[in-house]
Order: C-alpha cells, then sequence, then structure tokens
C-alpha cells in the first residue's frame, strides 16, 4: 500500500526512518552538557560509564515493552492510542492532549536553543528570530508530505552520528588524560562512598542520564505509516536505543579519554572543552555546529510527530474533525499549522523556566500510561494479535513502573507548583473532549 488514496496517512516509511526517528529525537544538545553534570557525584569513569549503561538499560526496557503496543495496535497518535483501548476514549484524550503540550512546550525550548547557538554562527540575527525562522522552516518541510519529512530526518540523524563519532574517534587520537588526575579521583571515592550526599547527588545524576535518553519512543507515532510495522517498529525502538546507548558511552569514553572527572564535572559544557584540545580555540564552534545538527534533528522529529497526536485524537472523535485532515503528501495540515501557531507563540513568550518543570512533570508521566495501558491489555484482552512481546514479562513493566513513579514523585516534590499546574493543564483539554464528543456523536 505503498501510494494509497489522497488525504490518509501513507504506508512508506520503514526501517531506516524508524531508526533515523529513534536516533534523531534521542540526541540533542543535553549529551554535550550532562556528561558533567553526570561526573559531579559519582567521581570514578567505572562509575560514570555505568551510570549512562544503566540509563540506556532503563530505555531499552521501555523500548521492549513500547514494541508490544506498538505492534499490537500500529495507530498514528502515540500514547493516546493505548490508553484509549486500555481506560477509554476520556483517558486517551487526557493523555493525548497532555502528549501535544509537552511536545509543543520541548520544540519552543528546542527552538529557541537552537536560536542561541545559531547567532554564534550569525551574530546579526537575533536568536529568537532565528528561532521562529527554525520552527517555520521545518514546518514548511513537513507540509510538503512524510517523504520529504522522512527524508531530512534520515539526513540529520545520519549527519549527527557521523558527527558524534568523527569528534570521539579525534578525542581518542590524543594522549588520555594524566594517571594522577586519575589517581586523586579514585582516592576520594571511598571517603565519598558513604556520604549520603553521594547517594543523592548519584541519584540525580542517573535522572539526567534518564532524561537525556528521553525521546526514544519517537517511532510510535508514526506506527500506522511503516509499510512493515509488526516487524520494522521493534527494531526501530530496540535498534534505536542500543545506538544511542553505544554512542552515549564511546562519547564519554572520549571525554574522560581527555578530562578527568574533575575537570568534567567541574565543565559547564564538557564537549567544549575537549573540543578546545582538538582544535584549539575554534573548537567552540566545532561543537557549536555539532550541537546545531544534533538540535535540528530533534526539532525536525517533534514537528513530524506532534501534528500525529492530533491527528490520532480527532480521528478518534475526542478533538475537532477538522485535525485529521491529511493533505495528498500524508500530512496532517490542520494539526501541523495548529503545532506550528503554538510553538511560535511559546517561543515569543520566551520564559521557560516554568515551562520546562511542566513539560518535564508531563514526560515522566506519559510512559507510564503506556506501562499502564500494557498491563491491563494483557488481562482484559489476552487474544489481540501481538507479533512482539514482551521479553520476560512481566519484569521490565514492574521495573518501568517504579523507576517512572519515583521520578514523578521526585517532581512533585521538588516543583510542587509546577506540576499543579500542569495537572491544570491537562484538565483544562477536558472541554474540547467533550465538545468534540458531542459534536460527533
Amino acid at each position: 500500500m505503498a501510494n494509497p488514496a489522497p488525504g490518509k496517512l501513507l504506508q512508506v516509511l520503514g526501517l531506516g526512518f524508524g531508526l533515523a526517528g529513534a536516533v534523531g529525537g534521542t540526541i540533542g544538545a543535553g549529551i554535550l552538557r550532562t556528561p558533567g553534570l553526570v561526573a559531579g557525584p559519582l567521581g570514578q569513569p567505572s562509575w560514570i560509564l555505568a551510570a549512562w549503561l544503566l540509563g540506556g538499560l532503563y530505555a531499552l526496557l521501555g523500548a521492549v515493552c513500547v514494541a508490544e503496543l506498538a505492534t499490537s495496535l500500529p495507530q498514528a497518535g502515540g500514547w493516546t492510542v493505548y490508553a484509549s483501548r486500555a481506560f477509554g476514549p476520556r483517558a486517551g484524550f487526557l493523555v493525548g492532549w497532555s502528549d501535544w503540550l509537552a511536545h509543543c512546550i520541548g520544540l519552543a525550548w528546542v527552538a529557541t536553543t537552537a536560536g542561541e547557538y545559531g547567532q554564534l554562527l550569525l551574530p546579526d540575527l537575533p536568536p529568537r528570530a532565528l528561532a521562529l525562522l527554525v520552527v517555520v522552516l521545518f514546518a514548511l518541510i513537513q507540509w510538503r508530505g512524510v517523504r520529504a519529512g522522512s527524508a531530512s530526518q534520515e539526513l540529520l540523524s545520519l549527519v549527527k552520528t557521523v558527527a558524534f563519532l568523527l569528534l570521539v574517534i579525534a578525542c581518542f587520537l590524543l594522549p588520555a588524560v594524566a594517571p594522577e588526575s586519575l589517581a586523586v579521583a579514585s582516592a576520594a571515592a571511598p571517603a565519598a562512598q558513604a556520604s549520603p550526599a553521594l547517594l543523592l547527588g548519584a541519584m540525580a545524576a542517573l535522572q539526567a542520564v534518564i532524561t537525556t535518553y528521553d525521546g526514544w519512543a519517537s517511532p510510535i507515532y508514526f506506527a500506522e505509516e511503516f509499510q512493515q510495522p509488526e516487524r520494522d517498529l521493534p527494531r526501530s525502538l530496540i535498534g534505536g536505543v542500543l545506538a544511542v546507548l553505544a554512542l552515549y558511552l564511546l562519547f564519554n569514553a572520549a571525554l574522560l579519554h581527555l578530562l578527568s572527572p574533575a575537570q568534567l564535572a567541574s565543565s559547564s559544557l564538557p564537549a567544549a572543552d575537549a573540543a578546545r584540545l582538538l582544535a584549539g580555540p575554534p573548537g567552540a564552534l566545532l561543537i557549536t555546529g555539532l550541537a546545531l545538527v544534533s538540535l535540528l534533528g530533534l526539532i525536525n522529529t517533534v514537528v513530524m510527530a506532534a501534528p500525529r497526536i492530533l491527528y490520532g485524537l480527532s480521528r478518534a472523535g475526542i478533538f475537532p474533525a477538522w485535525a485529521s485532515q491529511v493533505n495528498p503528501g500524508g500530512t496532517p495540515t490542520n494539526a501541523l499549522l495548529l503545532t506550528t501557531i503554538t510553538c511560535l507563540a511559546l517561543v515569543l513568550i520566551g520564559s521557560f523556566e516554568h515551562l520546562l518543570a511542566m513539560g518535564a512533570f508531563l514526560y515522566v508521566a506519559l510512559p507510564l500510561s503506556g506501562i499502564a495501558a500494557l498491563v491491563v491489555l494483557r488481562q482484559r484482552e489476552p487474544q489481540l494479535a501481538r507479533p512482539f512481546r514482551v521479553w520476560a514479562y512481566p519484569l521490565p513493566p514492574l521495573l518501568i513502573s517504579a523507576v517512572s513513579l519515583a521520578f514523578l514523585a521526585g517532581e512533585l516534590l521538588s516543583s510542587p507548583l509546577d506540576c499543579a499546574i500542569a495537572a491544570g493543564l491537562v484538565l483544562a483539554g477536558y472541554p474540547i473532549e467533550l465538545f468534540s464528543s458531542r459534536a460527533q456523536a
């Protein structure tokens, strides 16, 4: 079904796009900054690398769980599809509305960050203007259709991966960090090991790591557009996580090759420090370019995914019907337009401190809704076709649920007001669902 009638989503995507979507939706500018946050409380290279490995294993368990849902219900919309099936349309709307809000908040912040990096290369343009231009540019690419969007995603993810690998190789070509620096870190570690502050710091480090892996579920938003979803969705989700895990481990190992854990911890942008060792002052431009490529790939993924959430809600009758309009290229144009306008407005508002806290609350809650749907559907619909089944069930969902609940509790304790506002924004969408359901009854 490569060329269905105009007005429908096109089943033209394959494994290449799935892997590119998972990699592009995960790797942003955060990996350039997070290694310093992780190195601070952990101290030793082996512990630092272990934290990145654990974060990757957590994401892998999530991918295994979601692969069962995505292949059982290969429909556009993401988490809302599973919540609707397991808990009903009202719960599906709240999950989908939350997901779309989180995407818009994240998109506006990433675009603003890209504008700030872009100003280093184009100093005559204000960063906010660059952010607006970037959003509009990728919206226009998506407007052309899914083929244009998927091609740009595959290209950006390939360039991003190659750039990181070249940086890793270059780091290993330089002499390693002085052995005495590592000896000092190792000597200090046992004393710190007994400190409760270290345990709290390690938990914060692991949280930063897991946040940096966020985005691995991006392929589920396009489940309906894969030619062979039962084969390519599990490979995209699991393969994407494994690719990111390998890249993150290599990148952190390369940084630790050049910088001691103390140097890594004291740096707000350790990748830039490594680049300066490689190329001198021009190294800052190197990292700026790498950050921009990473951010552009992430922006393309979000601009492509968010409209499909509204499309799924609209087609289910729990969002206005106009959002399900699709152009001949396979793009939900009205949903894309609403997403773009919302993002542009958030960029113009420009204050992201509380928006990001609200977005973090939503991003933690969304995978938890998927895990709950997985367990409920296993009990309620044992006959449901499951081309892929969770390995070692029920252990992965239990582990994911425990970690997600801990993270959710941490968000509630650290930012109760922002979490309450986020919940209020979710509930504020209820009249939309009520009106849409009555209009389509």
